[in-house]
């Protein structure tokens, strides 16, 4: 896929649609929040919810940034009061340096958001829904870049067929094309790979990893932990309404220090010796041991002589990593 163009700032904080502007300092946060609440009061019989509790979060310019959390934890409650769909308790919300209550335009202006949901009128053509969304924003008819977008997302040559003959896939990256008609700095992406096959989920990733190279800050939440692994360079977990992890993904990392060890013996093992069992070592087979240990604590080259020592010949071992489900669980067990 061919690149979007860069993200126009100056024009987002001016609120300006020819682009022009007091030339002002880039904000080091694109999303700054503070002191979030929202409560949904009850209706009728039933019982008033708090869906965030108080979140504090800050999503730096340029990042590539991970919203993890269970399902009803808070994550599209927060989602929706930056988009402006939901209207929020307490507390602050700005985006590219805009209140969302006293920059209202400004800050509509600034955020890009893909939803799961495919909304897209099957009687209009891709080429039509870019540039009616473009109007939406104000964009002047000779600064939009419908064809552009159709190029980035791989619809150039589906730009005047009906919507409703796109495939599936198709149309998940139309609505990524939809989301970016302004130029937005930050895009929002709400479990955009959520029950597509691996093929789209690879492309749809590139092109996401393409934006935010260009300079678009993306704000992502996905139910594929690896993914958000693989992807992101921040994360943060939200669970009962609450922020409860946010990190650099090289840090929530490495936060579990353990480390699992599989050992396949060249020969039976009918008990583990003791020097291994201090180590932790457990039998789980005739010929099979693991050890589950914190590399803090217990060094590899140990073990390894204390196998020597007891005689074990080894035929094959691995070890395996923390991974960002281990964290995850770790944080919201007991969760929604």
């Amino acid at each position: 896929m061919n690149q979007i163009a860069s993200p126009n700032p100056a024009a987002v904080r001016a609120g300006a649609s020819d682009g022009l502007g007091p030339a002002e300092s880039l904000p080091e946060a694109a999303v700054s929040i503070r002191g979030l609440r929202k409560l949904y009061k009850a209706t009728g019989k039933g019982e008033s919810k708090l869906a965030l509790t108080g979140i504090d979060l800050d999503i730096p310019r340029g990042s590539l940034f991970g919203l993890l959390g269970p399902n009803g934890a808070g994550k599209s409650t927060l989602i929706n009061i930056m988009a402006g769909l939901v209207n929020k308790t307490d507390g602050t919300v700005r985006l590219w340096g805009n209140d969302i209550d006293t920059a209202t335009r400004m800050a509509r202006a600034s955020i890009g958001i893909v939803p799961q949901e495919l909304n897209i009128d099957p009687f209009f053509t891709p080429q039509e829904l870019l540039d009616l969304q473009a109007g939406l924003y104000g964009v002047p008819k000779a600064e939009r870049i419908t064809a552009e977008l159709l190029q980035a997302v791989g619809l150039a040559d589906k730009a005047k067929a009906y919507a409703r003959t796109l495939s599936g896939g198709m149309r998940r990256r139309l609505m990524v094309a939809k989301a970016m008609v302004h130029r937005p700095p930050i895009l929002v992406l709400d479990e955009p790979t959520a029950g597509v096959d691996v093929e789209l989920r690879q492309s749809l990733w590139a092109h996401v990893r393409e934006l935010n190279a260009a300079g678009t800050t993306v704000l992502l939440t996905t139910h594929y932990l690896e993914e958000a692994e693989e992807l992101c360079d921040r994360i943060a977990i939200i669970n009962h309404g609450a922020l409860v992890a946010h990190d650099t993904t090289d840090n929530l990392l490495s936060r579990l220090d353990n480390k699992t060890l599989t050992i396949r013996a060249e020969a039976p093992v009918a008990t583990v010796p003791e020097a291994l069992v201090r180590l932790g070592m457990e039998r789980l087979g005739e010929d099979l041991l693991v050890l589950r240990y914190a590399p803090s604590q217990v060094k590899l080259s140990d073990v390894l002589a204390a196998l020597g020592d007891a005689g074990i010949g080894i035929a094959d071992l691995s070890t395996e990593e923390t991974d960002l489900e281990d964290i995850f669980l770790q944080l919201t067990r007991g969760g929604a």
